[in-house]
């Protein structure tokens, strides 16, 4: 696809902008800058290096400018933004893994809430953003275990380490906001609009973390293996990255539109109905690629693991005029395919599904 010819009026404003993305090397940022270089914008990113072999972000070839450091390098990252002088800011740089945070608490926190600490804090120095959109997860919720799908002003919470950090990380952005960024003096004492988006969930191409479904299907595809399925009826709230993100670039849109009423925390989930247990997914993905092979085992004990977990999306719906365009059946033969075409015939699908999701 021709840089900068992505054809979507709703998302033209951010041609020429200089946007800013933390965690720019993992799966979700690596998705976003993708679509942020074909609508025209000037990217910068600062992240580790990616921890994937092979990664997403070196397939896609990114054009924008690109810091390797440790988001708890508070220096650097301040440096990196400050330098760079950006419109917006998208914070995606996180430790995103259930099961890694119980190994890995510490990190998982520094990670987490110190490192979007450091970020909020480089704000402060950098007069040149007028908007900055937090990303943490569907798992900021006190899940209660019931059917009902959370809305954005349900009681946070959180069982494990991984996301009781992302609910820290979103009552230190609103405390941040109301300390240094009130809603009350903005365009007064300060220029800048603050929101925090949650999503979970997220599938798609490219995405080869450990304990996640799709990266265990398809290495186990790959190897010849079959793929033994823990928690198979466990419901999840599955969605294409495509659609997750054209929420965030909603919202963002609408901050830098200097739109108060959208600053605030955003779910970003397909509709509840659409919502999926983990065999019915590994079913759809074998029917896609038939050289898929499925086991299903009984639940693991070892850690807790929510059972079902729903978001309401009627707030993004009803005012940012954001909706899902992939159902999770689509989202899940778009993911299939594109790891499909990038084994058997060493072919990158991303900016193919990106020019069909936008256009």
């Amino acid at each position: 696809m021709p840089y900068g010819k992505l054809g979507n009026f709703m998302l033209s404003i951010y041609k020429n902008k200089k946007v800013f993305v933390t965690g720019h090397t993992g799966f979700k940022g690596s998705w976003l800058c993708s679509i942020l270089e074909t609508l025209g914008a000037e990217t910068a990113g600062y992240s580790l290096e990616p921890y994937t072999v092979p990664s997403h972000f070196r397939l896609c070839n990114l054009l924008g400018k690109s810091t390797i450091g440790d988001i708890s390098d508070s220096n650097l990252l301040t440096q990196s933004i400050k330098l760079f002088k950006p419109d917006i800011l998208f914070h995606l740089a996180a430790q995103p893994l259930v099961r890694e945070s119980y190994k890995n608490p510490v990190n998982t926190y520094q990670t987490n809430v110190i490192g979007t600490l450091n970020v909020l804090e480089a704000i402060k120095s950098c007069e040149s953003i007028k908007a900055v959109v937090i990303i943490t997860t569907d798992k900021v919720y006190e899940n209660k275990e019931w059917i009902y799908p959370y809305r954005e002003n349900d009681q946070l919470g959180g069982y494990d380490m991984y996301s009781s950090s992302k609910a820290c990380s979103e009552l230190l952005t609103s405390s941040f906001q109301r300390s240094y960024f009130n809603l009350k003096d903005y365009k007064k004492k300060h220029n800048v609009l603050f929101a925090t988006a949650r999503a979970g969930n997220v599938i798609g191409g490219g995405d080869w973390s450990t304990d996640r479904l799709f990266p265990d299907i398809v290495r186990a595809t790959v190897e010849k293996k079959i793929t033994k399925i823990r928690n198979p009826n466990a419901i999840r709230p599955w969605q294409h990255v495509l659609d997750c993100l054209q929420g965030y670039l909603l919202l963002g849109k609408k901050l830098l539109e200097e739109k108060e009423k959208f600053s605030g925390s955003w779910n970003f989930a397909p509709y509840s109905f659409e919502s999926k247990t983990v065999e019915e997914v590994a079913v759809i993905s074998k029917s896609v690629w038939a050289d898929i092979q499925i086991e299903f085992e009984k639940p693991e004990m070892d850690h807790h693991e929510a059972t079902t977990l729903k978001l309401d999306n009627t707030k993004a719906i009803s005012l940012l005029g954001w909706q899902p365009k992939w159902n999770t059946q689509k989202a899940i033969e778009e993911t299939i395919s594109w790891y499909k075409a990038f084994y058997t015939n060493n072919y990158v699908q991303t900016n193919e599904q990106i020019n069909k999701y936008f256009v």
